[in-house]
């Protein structure tokens, strides 16, 4: 059983969660048909479509009212030039909020991480107010969790939160948020969920449109995928109330909810329609 302090953590991260799509053909119409202008539409890069496509998706969201994040892919920058132009270009257009993953493209151009192009971007005087960098509570495939730990210290200065990447897991949550605050690393967490998406399908899905991180996190740990695929093997709902007893804490500093929804936005519409409906009756 939740207790209130569970129940209303739970509300106000669902209420204010934002959604991450990927720049496809048709995700603009779906966004404009299922998502209120009031929620944050972030959009992913991917080295088979190039940034330009990232950007153009949130230049047209943020035409339609939407704050529109579009993810900066380190990697996929070729040097300080392009870097300054992308700045330019999306400050011309009122977008005032990134988010900057390593990313995966290789061979990658002047920046091998996020850590370089945020430097770089200190230096050329941005004018975002916010700053989002990468998280990875389950081991990264090519970096160790102490490393991954370090990178977050090493990242504090240039960046205004935290996205946790893709989990299902709960207890490892918990436990990586732990030791982020027991190392000094205080910039608030946006707490990273799959969406509904059908898990039989999820791994075909992300394999087929290149979720990097993502894919090779799925594909390492294919006994867990087993466990998603069968009925009742997760939902974002007990995944929430297994972290509510220790991210709900103030000290956590859990701040948001970050949809991974695979662009099955109007199944995340409904569904957090639901959960709001159902949490609302709790308090």
């Amino acid at each position: 059983m939740r207790n209130k302090r569970a129940t209303e953590w739970m509300s106000r991260l669902v209420r204010d969660a934002r959604y991450e799509v990927l720049p496809t053909g048709t995700i603009e119409d779906k966004v404009l048909e299922h998502v209120p202008v009031e929620q944050t539409i972030t959009v992913t890069a991917s080295p088979s479509k190039g940034l330009d496509v990232t950007l153009d998706l949130a230049e047209r969201l943020t035409g339609h009212g939407y704050t529109a994040v579009p993810h900066l892919a380190a990697r996929m920058v070729r040097d300080k030039a392009e870097l300054a132009e992308i700045c330019d270009r999306l400050a011309g257009k009122g977008i005032t909020k990134i988010f900057v993953p390593g990313g995966d493209a290789d061979p990658p151009g002047a920046y091998p991480d996020a850590l370089s192009l945020l430097e770089d971007l200190k230096e050329i005087g941005h004018s975002f107010d916010q700053v989002g960098i990468a998280g990875y509570p389950e081991s990264h495939p090519t970096i160790s969790d102490d490393l991954t730990i370090q990178s977050m210290w090493d990242k504090r200065k240039y960046a205004t939160h935290v996205v946790s990447n893709l989990t299902f897991d709960a207890k490892v949550v918990n436990t990586w948020v732990t030791r982020m605050r027991a190392r000094g690393i205080t910039m608030p967490l946006l707490l990273g969920v799959p969406g509904p998406v059908e898990r039989a399908k999820l791994l075909a899905m992300a394999t087929r449109i290149g979720v990097g991180e993502s894919t090779r996190f799925l594909n390492k740990n294919k006994g867990m995928f087993a466990r998603l695929a069968a009925p009742g093997g997760f939902t974002g709902e007990s995944f929430l109330e297994k972290c509510a007893p220790t991210l709900s804490a103030p000290e956590a500093l859990v701040e948001g909810l970050h949809v991974y929804t695979f662009n099955q936005v109007a199944e995340t519409a409904a569904w957090r329609r639901d959960l709001l409906a159902r949490l609302a009756k709790d308090l």
